[in-house]
């Protein structure tokens, strides 16, 4: 099946420029970016002197759209679709810190004009690699003298989506979709046992994953380990001849802190996604989570093959009552998202090891630790969460360019597992857990 068709606004190189030298002081500024149908995002700018013009070229916020949505908007709407971007003072908190305080002092707004029809038809065809510049260059910063260099484009980000045909704990089936066609390509067993119960295999027999895992995260004493905890959760994503090719596996259990019934931030539980390899499970990648207040908290780090190191790749929040999404977008630096291993094609975008485009780049990399080589720049996956209480059945997207083989597609499956359960392992423990979830917690 072929990937789903999107159109990625991006908004990058963004510069102020002040009329006189003497505004250029310690004051710290940040943009708000706003877009309708969208949460806002936030970037830092940083402030040139009158006779500078040398702009970093990078990318600040993205927002992404189905081509089939862009093209109802196109449609239906009169009016041009508008993106209002706020240039806000950036406070200092803590340490000397600076942090973006949603309500700084506003120094000026600007808007910029998005003609989706024009766009569209500027992007052609799908296949194609084209882009649409929509505004490049200096504008005034709410009529004053003060100037913001900006570039804003739309370009095609083709992705693979993947839907759960129900809740993660519930087992389900994993399906592709493509608009309203579906197929099945994963099946998920979820699993309630304690840490370090099973042997590894070889690689046609291997077992669900060992919750085992000394050399990331500390070993508590059974004096230390709290009276109540959720512990030995874990996730194994099969393909449909039934070989398992990724794994979420509760590598740190969740537990209250003390005086409480929630996981805060200083003790949070974690999760390995692993993926077989060499007749055993190699870590992908380490997700931490916690209760903040209303929010899920959650930091994801990458495990480069071989390496002691992670790669943190995403820190935020999403809200328990409603809701929304974790987002892994990097817009600089390097993605190690992608191994050159290849059991099958997922589309004509996507590649193999031997084929054409990104997948046979890969090809002449050692491994997967040729992670470093890897320097793409902007949107990796997101993976939508249900808040408290309410059915989850999360929908994966993940660009074309980090799925090459039946594995790195189903990393992602695993990891999206992982923050959904995350949302229950972090319940109150004053709070009963549905049956699926609470055979080993304590009565």
């Amino acid at each position: 099946m072929d990937p789903c068709p999107f159109v990625r606004i991006a908004i990058g190189n963004l510069a102020l420029k002040f009329p006189d030298k003497t505004q250029l002081s310690s004051v710290h500024y940040y943009c708000k970016f706003k877009l309708k149908g969208f949460p806002s995002q936030f970037s830092d700018v940083s402030s040139l002197s009158p006779e500078n013009d040398a702009v970093e070229s990078r990318i600040h916020a993205c927002f992404a759209l189905k081509k089939s949505e862009l093209e109802k908007l196109a449609e239906k709407s009169s009016k041009l679709y508008c993106l209002k971007m706020e240039i806000r003072r950036r406070r200092e908190r803590g340490s000397g810190v600076c942090r973006f305080v949603n309500g700084g002092k506003l120094l000026g707004c600007v808007v910029v004009q998005l003609d989706l029809k024009s766009v569209l038809e500027n992007l052609g065809n799908t296949n194609t690699n084209r882009s649409c510049v929509i505004q490049n260059g200096w504008v005034s910063v709410g009529g004053s003298d003060v100037k913001l260099n900006l570039n804003v484009r739309a370009e095609h980000d083709p992705r693979f989506v993947f839907r759960f045909d129900g809740e993660p704990e519930c087992s389900p089936q994993v399906f592709q979709v493509n608009g309203n066609v579906k197929q099945p390509v994963f099946t998920c067993k979820f699993g309630l046992r304690n840490p370090g119960d099973r042997i590894l295999r070889s690689r046609s027999g291997l077992s669900e994953p060992s919750t085992s895992a000394s050399c990331f995260t500390p070993v508590k004493s059974d004096d230390d380990r709290p009276v109540r905890e959720r512990k030995g959760w874990s996730i194994t994503i099969h393909d449909l001849s039934g070989s398992p090719v990724a794994a979420a596996s509760m590598v740190t259990p969740f537990v209250p802190s003390p005086g409480t019934n929630r996981v805060s931030k200083s003790n949070p539980g974690a999760w390995l996604i692993l993926r077989p390899g060499n007749a055993t499970w190699k870590p992908w990648g380490r997700l931490e989570a916690w209760r903040d207040g209303d929010h899920l908290g959650y930091r994801f780090d990458l495990i480069p093959d071989g390496s002691i190191d992670s790669v943190p790749l995403a820190s935020s929040n999403i809200s328990a009552k409603t809701g929304g999404k974790l987002n892994i977008d990097v817009t600089t630096g390097p993605t190690p998202m992608t191994s050159p291993n290849s059991s099958f094609d997922l589309g004509s975008g996507s590649g193999s090891a031997s084929g054409s485009g990104y997948g046979s780049d890969l090809g002449s990399a050692s491994g997967s630790g040729s992670w470093a080589h890897l320097l793409y720049r902007g949107f990796v996956m997101s993976s939508t969460v249900e808040g408290d209480g309410k059915c989850s059945k999360p929908e994966v997207e993940v660009g074309v360019q980090h799925v090459a083989c039946t594995e790195d597609a189903a990393a992602f499956v695993a990891l999206a597992a992982a923050v959904d359960l995350s949302m229950d392992a972090c319940r109150s423990f004053s709070q009963k857990l549905r049956k699926e979830l609470r055979q080993s917690e304590p009565e």
